[in-house]
Formats: C-alpha cells, structure tokens, sequence
C-alpha cells in the first residue's frame, strides 16, 4: 500500500472524490507493483495556485491540469542512497479542481473519472513515464487507460488529450 497524503486547499472536494482518487492510486500502485509504503502527496489547488506553481517551475505563466514532482529523480552528479528500510519518496502530484471541472465538460464525462485519470496521469509521471515523443505518449496513456478500466473507470464520451 502507498502511504498517501491527500490536501484539498480549496476545500470544494467531497470526501467521496479525496476516497476516489486515494482508491485509484493505491489501485495503480498495485496493477503496476509499486514498493509498499512507498510515500505520495497529492494537493488540490485552485488554477492560480498551479498557474503560479508552472509559472516558478516551468516557466510557463498559465494554468494546467496537473503537474507532478518526483523525488526520486537523479542529477547530475547525485549518488542514490538506498535502505530497505527507508519508504520511497515518490514525490508530489499537484491537481487543479478547476482544471478537472472544466476537462470534464469539455471531454463530456464525469468530474469523477477526469479527477482519477488527472491523478493516474501525475502518478505514473512520478514514477518516470512521459509523453514527450509520440512512443512514449503511446505507452503512457495506454497504460493510464488500462490502469482506470481495471480500476473500473471506462472512458465515456471523447478523446482524451
């Protein structure tokens, strides 16, 4: 089991929705076996909370959907130090709920579903998959979708972007 630590900082979230999206990564960290108590912290933000998180950490002065941060990631010159004891730091996944609304409606399903996909999608990023070439992008979103219909979340209406 992951060891999650879930913060809605617009307090809009349902307890049902924080319980989705902790349910659908615990899910994924299962499907894909992730190290037990390997550690997570998901935040829910408003969109000028992310717009200013892209804007410091990726130059990128607009809102987004979701963006993650792994801890796991080696630079240049790092050494990894590793003990079985320690938990695995995956990192931070930080989730617009306005972003969520807005996809929602324009993908014509469910906040809920949006919400899962959004985290499944930050999840695997922490865990070092992208979408940078269209091989990857491939992979990626195959495995997201395979991860929400196991989960029990089948895609409705359009593409997913």
């Amino acid at each position: 089991m992951l060891e999650l630590d879930l913060m809605d900082e617009t307090n809009t979230l349902t307890k049902e929705a924080i319980a989705l999206v902790e349910k659908v990564l615990q899910s994924a960290a299962g499907q894909l076996n992730v190290k037990n108590e390997s550690e997570v912290s998901v935040t829910f933000v408003t969109n000028d909370q992310i717009q200013e998180i892209n804007k410091n950490y990726r130059n990128k002065d607009m809102p987004t959907d979701v963006i993650s941060f792994a801890m796991e990631e080696m630079g240049e010159g790092e050494i990894k130090i590793k003990d079985a004891d320690i938990p695995t730091l995956l990192g931070d996944i930080i989730i617009s709920v306005e972003r969520t609304i807005e996809q929602a409606q324009a993908y014509g399903h469910t906040f809920e579903r949006e919400l899962a996909f959004l985290a499944v999608h930050g999840f695997l990023h922490l865990l070092g998959y992208d979408h940078g070439t269209e091989e990857e992008e491939k992979e990626m979103f195959g495995l997201q979708e395979k991860i929400l219909q196991e989960f029990g979340l089948k895609r409705e209406g359009h593409e997913l972007s």
